[in-house]
């Protein structure tokens, strides 16, 4: 697929074939993105289907389970089981761990492996010898290493390690080498039905501190991962697709298994006659194509042109200048001409085209470093100046101005600033019942997903938001505690710990996820900048495993990313249990660049269709 992501990435098995449309009366109720309200129509219903890939023969899917020998180093299990391999007594698997010392005879690996097996071997051992992996007489120190496939990614170790420089059989696949040397350092290789994976070191206690692609050497080796989901949601910035036909986009989205488009619609928020007639064409031909399209919503940012016609609306920073954060324009919407302007915008919005729902996301106050940054700090408009002095005493702005900075008024403008944000999100979500997409229809339900939960990880954050648990009501609410980035070096470990902590929070424990950053971090952090490969199975694979709902943002799509992506291990169908129990039923996936922003629904999408 064009535009920097492919749903079905080469060694992971084929894309299954395009099923064909349930044809229901109703739409189905879908999922959410990140903050999200979507509004369902009853007039189209758009069906696609769970599809599972067959890794050979025909039937049902076989799930390879593996068996980690003991002396087997301690990082294999959770890599192995983020792939969505189950650990199985050594009689039932086909993936096995085998340790260089302790592990038998290398005649009944052999035959394991003359049956199908797949064995995974370290360094230097009496059956990766008579396999043809041996060490020689040099000895080399290694601290970098380079992907054969992603040659240009930076892997760097967070310490150098000794090691024997290894020969590799000649058929040997390697994957793997020293930056400096070349030295093999990760090798592959098929023997009949069975294949080798070999290591010249363990790859960490966690799996991935040494070697991020090891999954990717797996796949190439013929194992497979159980899953494949069709249910992919793209979010889609006309801004980078200018030049390209509808249909074939439409198409080629869903081919590649997506089922839900969500279109930037501050592109649109005016009318102009091209730029109409050509979304009118790009909804036609993804419901031509059996693809749901969402008017995306990035409030308090409308449009570039509602920013440069009303630069008295314009939202003010700490340095009292216009509020471009970071690529937002963001509008004062606590101004009442401002607000009523933008409701009728966003109303002739609804009606000007045939919008299957609408995504309502991200109103909050920009400014992640809070106060401490003046430039992004918001809001510091007139109105909410006004309304501090009038309810609290003091202007906002003696925060920057008076030192030392007084304590309780710092406390008293974030604790105001947190309860506006709440209002604003309460005034739109009533604003958008009163003006839903042109064929919504009385009794037609919408979903909400809020991000006003800010990690209780991070303390300069507390203040950001108020958290305001799930509750049920007309419009089902689910809210994402955002990933946050104090905490980003401490790996996939951090999930548990965040659900943990708020659990307590609600009943409705369903209606609760969590957000995951992939993003470029800053040093020192091992082994690549940006999390990729076997970190990220781990990351989805650990949060879904503590929160039902799992958010994905990437910034920059990076090839790298696609195996995971594609196929993040979502169990569909199954009951909600308690945190470090819950399977993932959504998962969704954002990135900034070309198609971007992908969301995957991990369960069938026709449950709970209303009549």
């Amino acid at each position: 697929m064009e535009g920097g992501f492919s749903t079905v990435p080469p060694g992971f098995g084929p894309a299954s074939a395009e099923p064909a449309p349930a044809q229901l009366a109703a739409r189905p109720r879908l999922g959410y993105n990140r903050i999200a309200v979507l509004m369902h129509l009853p007039s189209r219903t758009l069906v696609a289907l769970l599809v599972l890939s067959v890794s050979a023969g025909a039937g049902l899917p076989e799930i390879a389970g593996f068996y980690s020998s003991a002396g087997a180093s301690p990082g294999w299990p959770s890599l192995l089981r983020s792939l969505g391999l189950p650990q199985r007594p050594a009689e039932e698997a086909r993936v096995f761990v085998v340790p260089s010392q302790g592990g038998g005879p290398p005649q009944e690996w052999l035959a394991r492996l003359d049956r199908g097996a797949i064995l995974i071997l370290e360094g230097a051992s009496p059956l990766a010898a008579e396999l043809g992996f041996r060490a020689g007489a040099r000895s080399i120190r290694v601290r970098s290493v380079r992907d054969l496939q992603h040659p240009d990614l930076q892997i760097v170790w967070e310490r150098s390690l000794a090691m024997p420089a290894f020969e590799v059989p000649q058929a040997a696949q390697v994957f793997c080498r020293a930056r400096a040397g070349g030295e093999p350092l990760v090798a592959g290789l098929r023997r009949g039905p069975g294949a080798v994976l070999w290591l010249a070191v363990s790859p960490g206690d966690r799996g991935f501190e040494r070697f991020p692609f090891l999954p990717h050497a797996l796949a190439e080796l013929g194992l497979r991962v159980p899953f494949e989901s069709r249910r992919l949601w793209a979010f889609f910035d006309a801004a980078y697709r200018v030049r390209d036909q509808p249909d074939p986009l439409a198409q080629r989205w869903r081919e590649g298994g997506i089922a839900a488009l969500h279109v930037g619609a501050w592109q649109y928020f005016e009318s102009h006659p091209e730029g109409d007639e050509y979304l009118r064409q790009l909804i036609a031909s993804c419901h031509r194509h059996n693809i749901l399209v969402y008017a995306w919503l990035e409030l308090p940012h409308v449009s570039d042109a509602f920013w440069k016609a009303h630069p008295a609306w314009r939202e003010k920073t700490a340095r009292l200048r216009d509020a471009y954060v970071p690529w937002r324009r963001l509008m004062n919407l606590a101004n009442p001409d401002c607000q009523r302007a933008v409701a009728q915008g966003v109303r002739d919005l609804m009606l000007r085209f045939d919008w299957d729902g609408v995504n309502f996301a991200e109103l909050y106050f920009d400014g992640v470093q809070g106060i401490r940054n003046r430039t992004e700090f918001t809001p510091m408009n007139d109105d909410v100046r006004r309304d501090v002095k009038l309810l609290k005493g003091f202007d906002p702005m003696d925060l920057f101005t008076e030192r030392p900075r007084d304590p309780k008024k710092l406390r008293a403008f974030l604790d105001y600033r947190v309860d506006l944000a709440a209002r604003l999100q309460d005034q739109w979500m009533a604003e958008l019942e009163k003006a839903p997409p042109r064929k919504a229809r009385p009794g037609r339900g919408a979903d909400l997903c809020g991000r006003p939960l800010r990690s209780q990880h991070a303390r300069r954050h507390r203040r950001r938001f108020r958290p305001r648990p799930p509750v049920p009501g007309p419009l089902p609410a689910t809210f994402v505690v955002e990933d946050p980035a104090t905490v980003w070096n401490l790996g996939p470990e951090r999930y548990p710990e965040i659900a943990r902590r708020y659990h307590p929070l609600t009943s409705h424990w369903d209606r609760v996820g969590v957000d995951i950053n992939v993003v470029e971090r800053e040093p020192p952090v091992y082994p690549t900048r940006t999390q990729v490969g076997a970190e990220l199975f781990e990351l989805i694979h650990t949060s879904s495993e503590s929160f039902t709902r799992v958010h994905v943002l990437l910034r920059v799509l990076h090839p790298a990313h696609r195996p995971a992506l594609a196929r993040g291990r979502l169990r569909c169908g199954r009951p909600l249990r308690p945190p470090g129990r819950c399977p993932a039923h959504r998962l969704s996936l954002r990135s900034g660049n070309s198609l971007g922003r992908p969301c995957d629904s991990g369960r069938p999408p026709v449950a709970r269709a209303r009549p």
